[in-house]
C-alpha cells in the first residue's frame, strides 16, 4: 500500500516510532498532489517548502530522542480564509489577494504545534457564503468523487483535498454547514465543534460581529474517523487569543445512551435514500446497545430565520458594498438570494433575535439532556449538482430548504458531525449526529459504531 493511503493515525505512529520518516511521507503526498490537484483545484496555494522544513525538523527531533506532537509528519491542509503567516488570507476574493498574514491564526499555531505538515491552502467560494466552491480569484474546485456534483462549501477545497488523498486531514470552518456539508458532498467525515472548543482568530482583520462570533467555528475533516478525532485533539488546544475559547477536557460526564431519530424534521422532504441510511444507522446503534426513539426535534426553522437575521444584518452594514465592489458573479446571485430569505430587521429586531437565540438554546439543551444524541439528515437532498444554486431562483430556494439543519443548528452553537455511510455509484450519502455543547465525545462514541474509513477518490490501493 502506498504512503498516501495511510491514515493520519498510522502516519503519526509510524513517524513517531521511526518506522517512517516525515520526509518520505511528505514527498509521497506532494507527488500525489501534483498529479491530482490540477484536475480538482482543491489547493490554491501550495506550501511545500514550509512543509519540507517542518518535516526535516520532526525527523531531527526523533533522531535526537525528543518527543513530537500527535500529528507528527501528518500532511494537512488549511482553508484560505484563515491566517497563515506569510500567505494571503483571501477568503476567495480579489480584494484580499494581497492581505498577507503577519501572525498565524490559533488554528494554524495548534496544527504546527502538533507536528502537522501544512502542504497547502484550500479553496473557498467568494466570501465563503456558498455550499459550492468557485470564485474569480482561484477558480472552481471539483468534487473528486464525481465532477458533476458540488464539492460542497464553503470548505469545499479542504473536503476535496482530503477525499482525493492530498492530505490526511483538512481544516475547515462552519457557520452554516461549511464543514458538515463539504464532508457530506465529498464522501468523508467532518466535525463542527461547539462554540469555543477550537480557538481561531484572524489578526489580519478586525474582530467579527456578534453573529459570526457566536456561530462560526473551525474543525477537521478526514476520510477516517480516527483522523477526525486526531485533528480535533490537535485543534482544541487552549489559546487565549480567541475571546470565546474555553479549556475543557475531551470527555464529559457519563450519559444515557439515548438517541432521538428524526428523518423529516419539521416536514423536511428528505430523500428516501437518506431516510434509508438514517434507519440503517439507527439499527446499528440499537445493536450496539443504544435506545433509539423517533421523535420531533426542537425548533429548527425558527433558528434558520434567526441565523439569517444575524448574518444578513451584519453583512448589510458593510458587506453589500464589499460584495458589489468584488463583483463576483456567484456571490452577487447568492447574496441577493439570501436577502430574499432573511427577515428585515432594525436594532430592536436584532436585540429580539439574540433574545430568542437564548430561548432556543435553552430548549435544545434541555432536549439534549433527555436525548444526548440526535440522528438526523445532513441535508434533505443528496449532494447537489455543481453550481445548482446560481441556476435559478427556484433552485436556490429549494437548496435553502434542504439545508435547514445546516443553517439552523449553528445558531445555538451546537456541535455536529457528518458521517459518510455509503458511496452509492460515486454519490455520497451520510447522516448527521448532534449533541449538546462540548459533548463531542458523544458524537465520536456514536460515530465509532457507524463510521468506516472511506477510500481515496479515484485511486486504487
Amino acid at each position: 500500500m502506498s504512503l498516501i493511503h495511510l491514515t493520519a493515525k498510522e502516519i503519526a505512529q509510524s513517524v513517531s516510532s521511526g518506522a517512517l520518516s516525515a520526509k518520505d511521507i511528505l514527498e509521497a503526498h506532494i507527488e500525489h498532489a501534483n498529479k491530482v490537484n490540477p484536475s480538482i483545484n482543491a489547493i490554491v496555494t501550495p506550501t511545500y517548502e514550509e512543509a519540507e522544513l517542518a518535516a526535516h525538523a520532526i525527523d531531527q527531533a526523533i533522531s535526537a530522542g525528543l518527543s513530537v506532537g500527535p500529528l507528527a509528519g501528518v500532511p494537512v491542509t488549511v482553508k484560505v480564509n484563515v491566517d497563515q503567516k506569510g500567505h494571503a488570507t483571501t477568503n476567495g476574493i480579489t480584494l484580499q489577494k494581497d492581505l498577507i498574514a503577519d501572525v498565524d491564526s490559533p488554528v494554524v499555531s495548534n496544527l504546527r504545534r502538533a507536528g502537522a505538515l501544512i502542504i497547502g491552502r484550500t479553496n473557498t467560494p467568494a466570501f465563503s457564503i456558498r455550499w459550492f466552491t468557485r470564485n474569480q480569484l482561484h477558480g472552481a474546485t471539483k468534487n473528486p468523487r464525481n465532477h458533476a456534483l458540488t464539492p460542497g462549501g464553503s470548505s469545499g477545497g479542504g473536503a476535496a483535498a482530503a477525499a482525493a488523498g492530498i492530505g490526511a486531514i483538512a481544516h475547515g470552518t462552519d457557520i452554516a454547514g461549511s464543514i458538515r456539508y463539504p464532508a457530506y458532498a465529498c464522501g468523508i467525515h467532518g466535525l463542527r465543534p461547539s462554540l469555543g472548543r477550537v480557538a481561531a482568530h484572524n489578526f489580519s482583520g478586525m474582530d467579527r460581529h456578534i453573529g459570526a462570533q457566536l456561530m462560526a467555528v473551525s474543525g477537521p475533516m478526514a476520510r477516517s474517523l480516527d483522523d477526525v478525532r486526531l485533528g480535533f485533539e490537535a485543534l482544541r488546544q487552549h489559546d487565549l487569543r480567541d475571546a470565546w475559547n474555553i479549556d475543557l477536557p475531551y470527555r464529559g460526564r457519563p450519559y444515557e445512551r439515548r438517541v432521538a431519530l428524526c428523518t423529516h424534521p419539521e416536514g423536511l422532504s428528505t430523500d428516501q435514500r437518506i431516510v434509508k441510511e438514517l434507519q440503517l444507522t439507527a439499527d446499528k446503534l440499537r445493536d450496539a446497545g443504544w435506545v433509539v426513539e423517533e421523535v420531533p426535534l426542537p425548533p429548527v426553522r425558527e433558528a434558520v430565520s434567526l441565523q439569517l437575521t444575524l448574518w444578513l444584518a451584519e453583512m448589510l452594514r458593510h458587506g453589500g458594498q464589499t460584495i458589489a465592489q468584488e463583483n463576483d458573479p456567484d456571490a452577487n446571485i447568492v447574496y441577493q438570494g439570501l436577502l430574499r430569505h432573511a427577515p428585515t430587521t432594525d436594532l430592536n429586531g436584532f436585540l429580539d433575535t439574540l433574545q430568542r437565540r437564548a430561548a432556543l438554546t435553552r430548549t435544545w439543551r434541555l432536549f439534549l439532556q433527555q436525548y444526548p444524541l440526535v440522528l438526523c439528515p445532513v441535508s434533505g437532498a443528496l449532494p447537489f449538482s455543481d453550481h445548482e444554486d446560481v441556476s435559478s431562483e427556484p433552485a436556490f430556494d429549494a437548496i435553502m430548504e434542504n439545508q435547514m439543519l445546516q443553517i439552523g443548528l449553528p445558531l445555538m452553537g451546537l456541535p455536529g458531525m457528518t458521517v459518510t455511510t455509503n458511496l452509492d455509484n460515486n454519490i455520497p450519502v451520510g447522516v448527521q449526529l448532534v449533541a449538546s455543547h462540548h459533548r463531542e465525545d458523544i458524537l465520536f462514541d456514536a460515530a465509532d459504531i457507524i463510521a468506516t474509513t472511506q477510500p481515496i477518490a479515484g485511486v486504487s490501493s
